[in-house]
């Protein structure tokens, strides 16, 4: 009815505004400066649009235009500041994602949006640096968000892509970043990100099957190649150490096993199975204290049977570390048989007998006899069922009459020998020695 007057569209664009719909609002405040120059509530209106979508310069230019036209407007001179703290905001973000600062950029853009809440760039780049940072939920909301307004928006579904590529989600992952292409085919991050989540699908999947073939050396080239495409992945990464890990223990390598493990757990401090693999590695290299504090924390994390008998078992085992190794004394292995202990003993108590070492120093002596001793200990527990039964199975050896100071190692030696009296060594020759009983 009244198409050339200035003032009813600087209204429609108010009341857009209060819908949030600053773009359409932004179609109305232009055309009624463009009726009227010195309108200068339409150019306020024309550069809080351009603020609240992001446009801090375009924004800046009306607000000086509106300046020009009323120098004391207290509105156009405090948005004015504003739109200059948004440039500010957006150049200190710009440098700090550069520097990989993402918490700060996350905080830059929180600043920014405050004055330009409808700015979908500000929005992705906090997004970005959320999933960045793993802090997927909060990324994956504000993704969503502008999906929900714009389907086809290239740089939402790219981070809702990277957010599950990074929760290891990677086929899903994968479909969202085609789908970005699509939307925009020259989308330089999907592309990366695309390319490096079917790399890393393909080099996990196929470190799997060599492992599951046995063919542990190949399965360690592909995990090791694997964990180069993405150090940003750390879920996967984590995953990756793990099953390298795996491997390592397979081929016996226990101590990079362990190292694996621990960087499995320095990149996702929730990961049970990569503590539990370590632990292990741990047992099997007699590092009892180390896995109990594995087997603690899986306990305290899932309280299962069987997460209860690990810990139950590392406690025990530490516990017995920290009595003498009989096994150890003797230098037989754990499962050695009864002719095996004796072979043993024999050698050892001969090798440590005191009067072997008689022209020997005061300290060798002492030392000596010290061996003879505790090998003549070895041999009382070791070689009755009984004892060695509760020795092995921790427990205090001191109860039920047994108790460590009352073995005399001389009678044991005579009683395994046979001899009725004193003992002594005579040389048969350079480095020769044959015993008898007086």
């Amino acid at each position: 009815m009244c198409p050339n007057n200035a003032s009813y569209y600087g209204n429609r664009a108010a009341t857009l505004m209060m819908l949030g719909r600053f773009r359409e609002a932004l179609g109305d405040a232009q055309q009624s400066v463009r009726l009227d120059d010195s309108f200068v509530r339409g150019h306020l209106r024309e550069g809080k649009c351009h603020l609240s979508l992001g446009n801090a310069m375009a924004a800046c230019r009306s607000f000086q235009r509106a300046l020009e036209l009323d120098h004391k407007n207290a509105q156009a001179q405090q948005e004015f500041k504003n739109a200059n703290a948004v440039m500010e905001y957006e150049k200190i973000a710009e440098v700090d994602f550069e520097k990989r600062d993402f918490r700060k950029v996350v905080f830059c853009m929180d600043r920014a949006l405050e004055f330009a809440p409808a700015c979908h760039r500000f929005k992705i780049l906090k997004a970005e640096c959320l999933a960045m940072l793993g802090r997927y939920p909060e990324a994956q909301f504000v993704a969503s968000d502008i999906l929900r307004m714009d389907s086809t928006n290239a740089d939402a579904l790219y981070v809702r892509g990277l957010c599950l590529y990074y929760e290891d989600c990677i086929e899903k992952a994968v479909q969202f970043f085609v789908q970005a292409l699509r939307m925009a085919p020259d989308h330089e991050k999907a592309c990366v990100a695309c390319r490096n989540a079917k790399a890393l699908k393909a080099k996990k999947e196929d470190g799997n099957k060599a492992f599951k073939e046995g063919n542990y050396k190949l399965a360690y080239e592909l995990y090791t190649e694997a964990l180069g495409i993405d150090p940003n992945n750390i879920k996967t990464n984590a995953k990756l150490y793990c099953n390298r890990g795996t491997v390592n223990s397979k081929l016996r390598q226990l101590e990079d096993a362990i190292e694996d493990c621990t960087n499995a757990v320095k990149l996702d401090d929730t990961y049970i199975k990569a503590y539990l693999r370590r632990a292990q590695c741990y047992m099997d290299t007699e590092q009892f204290e180390e896995a109990v504090r594995d087997y603690e924390k899986v306990y305290q994390t899932e309280k299962t049977k069987e997460h209860k008998q690990l810990l139950k078992n590392a406690q025990l085992e530490l516990k017995k570390s920290k009595r003498k190794d009989y096994y150890k004394i003797l230098g037989v292995d754990k499962n050695a048989s009864e002719d095996e202990i004796k072979k043993a003993y024999r050698k050892r108590a001969l090798m440590h007998h005191p009067d072997r070492h008689s022209g020997a120093s005061a300290e060798v002596q002492k030392e000596e006899e010290k061996k003879f001793k505790e090998v003549g200990e070895a041999f009382t527990i070791l070689s009755d069922p009984k004892k060695k039964t509760r020795y092995d199975s921790g427990q205090d050896l001191d109860e039920e009459g047994m108790n460590m100071g009352d073995f005399d190692a001389n009678n044991i030696f005579k009683a395994f020998f046979g001899g009725p009296g004193g003992f002594s060594f005579e040389a048969s020759g350079p480095g020769n020695f044959y015993f008898q009983f007086g």
